[in-house]
């Protein structure tokens, strides 16, 4: 009889550990710090797919999409704070039950524009430095295994993959790299758009394969960003495997390991 009450006992114990260490997991998740894997090649070269990072979710404070599931019972945002133009924010899509990460290029009140793939803001062209071309190697990424897109195409499967880089830099000073296959494509010239009270333009860096707020909602874009659809700032890569799985070592990218995000 007591070797039963010490395996039930045992069984209880056992069960108790698991339920507090997911209650512990969950607040940690909803208060501090919410991974986030990269699935898509939108931010290149900033993000590779593949990566894998935290998101600061006190960098902004804390809304109904904080917490898992979009549970949190409360409309708005708890202790806000503004985002930086130039901050790189994971964000619950508006219209798509899904979470991006793209980088903060409008503020409530700017007039954002394309124009042969220069990005204006306020009617003024941002400031864009060519750097070294990014190459990459055609070959399937991921495990959706998706293929690059090149300025250079055709390009066979194993040859090299080019994209035109330059290095933006913002009005307020934030300068990071973007990436292009050419200039006129359909989001290379846009109308101007004038981002409205409470709401946020994003951008992605690999600015000819980014579905962002140059594609309005009305078309199935993303379109604006409520306030209260951020959920944090991405500040670190913190582990990063260019492999269709995590567990192929020899695909892991350590010179990516703790790097900081731009």
């Amino acid at each position: 009889m007591m070797a039963k009450n010490k395996a039930e006992g045992g069984i209880l114990d056992t069960i108790k550990t698991i339920v507090w260490a997911l209650v512990i997991a969950g607040v940690f998740r909803t208060l501090f710090f919410q991974p986030f894997w990269i699935p898509s090649g939108s931010m290149k070269d900033t993000l590779l797919i593949g990566d894998f990072l935290f998101v600061n979710k006190m960098a902004y404070g804390y809304s109904r999409y904080s917490c898992p599931f979009s549970a949190c019972p409360f409309d708005g945002r708890l202790l806000a704070s503004d985002p930086e133009r130039g901050d790189v924010v994971v964000f619950r899509h508006p219209t798509k039950n899904v979470d991006f990460i793209k980088r903060l290029i409008g503020l409530p009140g700017d007039k954002i524009q394309m124009i042969n793939g220069v990005l204006q803001i306020n009617g003024k062209a941002v400031e864009m430095k060519p750097e070294p071309d990014f190459e990459e190697v055609m070959q399937p990424q991921g495990p959706q295994g998706l293929l690059p897109r090149c300025s250079n195409s055709p390009v066979g499967m194993g040859d090299t993959c080019i994209k035109k880089r330059y290095a933006e830099t913002l009005p307020n000073g934030v300068t990071h790299d973007i990436l292009q296959i050419n200039n006129d494509g359909p989001v290379d010239n846009t109308p101007v758009y004038t981002v409205p009270e409470g709401m946020y333009f994003f951008m992605g860096d690999n600015r000819d394969n980014s579905e962002d707020s140059r594609f309005p909602q009305s078309v199935g874009g993303l379109g604006f960003v409520p306030k209260e659809n951020l959920i944090g700032r991405a500040d670190r890569v913190m582990f990063s495997s260019a492999g269709r799985s995590l567990f192929y070592f020899w695909t892991w990218r350590p010179d990516r390991f703790f790097k900081a995000i731009n």
